[in-house]
């Protein structure tokens, strides 16, 4: 059985693309945004949908902007570079064991945890926490964000943005660097609180640490999973839901 690459091919300059195709990705996210938009409603509008857990909708608009975005970025690295798009993400294979990933998951959402306690981060009623309220929701949302969103952002920031970055400005700047949007990119989602953004920007070092670290995307968003899955599993034992 033939072993799976680690990385990029070393013959090969990495990465290929360029600060170009990383604007031309940023520019697909309104148009394709909207797109998703469009095609929920409609789809819940012809079925009839009605009173559906509050998370639906927002997770089917949030799959599709994912199809949409990465539909398109594949398309740029064949089209433009004729490269596969996994492989050049870094979604490949890596030599530290697998639960020694989940425990640095764990440890940073720990640490995280007590960082976002010493900078008085504050509870807040926000889009995240209201598309948590009722049960059928929490567990949609832990699913996705145990699956999916890991998968998408680890991919965009760690497997797309940060290795541009690297070579750029060297490891620790780029870690850094992509790291920042990271944490903008949830300003909103947590009722526009700086604090979550910093404490979210944190656990992006982390992600891109375990990046930097063994070469693979693949690597990071197990971390990042295993992050996200702490968190959840706390809510659902918030809730009482793990006893039902």
């Amino acid at each position: 059985m033939e072993e799976e690459p680690l990385g990029p091919d070393p013959a090969e300059p990495y990465p290929f693309w360029t600060y170009v195709d990383v604007f031309l990705f940023c520019g697909l996210a309104v148009p394709c945004l909207l797109i998703a938009w469009v095609v929920v409603r409609g789809v819940f509008a012809a079925l009839r949908v009605r009173h559906a857990a509050p998370a639906v909708e927002p997770l089917a608009e949030q799959f599709i902007l994912y199809v949409l975005l990465f539909g398109g970025l594949m398309l740029i690295f064949r089209l433009e570079y004729d490269r596969p798009f996994w492989r050049s993400l870094g979604w490949t294979g890596f030599r530290m064991p697998i639960l020694w990933v989940a425990f640095f998951g764990a440890a940073t959402a720990y640490t995280v945890a007590v960082l976002g306690t010493m900078i008085h981060t504050p509870t807040t009623q926000n889009p995240l926490t209201d598309l948590m309220r009722d049960r059928l929701s929490l567990l949609l949302m832990t699913v996705f964000g145990m699956t999916l969103g890991p998968l998408c952002e680890e991919l965009a920031f760690r497997g797309f943005l940060q290795p541009l970055l690297v070579r750029s400005v060297g490891a620790v700047p780029g870690i850094v660097l992509a790291a920042v949007p990271f944490g903008l990119l949830h300003y909103q989602e947590y009722g526009n609180s700086w604090r979550h953004a910093v404490i979210v920007a944190a656990a992006g070092l982390a992600f891109g640490w375990m990046r930097q670290t063994t070469g693979s995307t693949k690597a990071s968003a197990l971390m990042h999973a295993s992050y996200n899955g702490l968190f959840f599993v706390a809510a659902l034992a918030q809730r009482g839901d793990l006893v039902r």
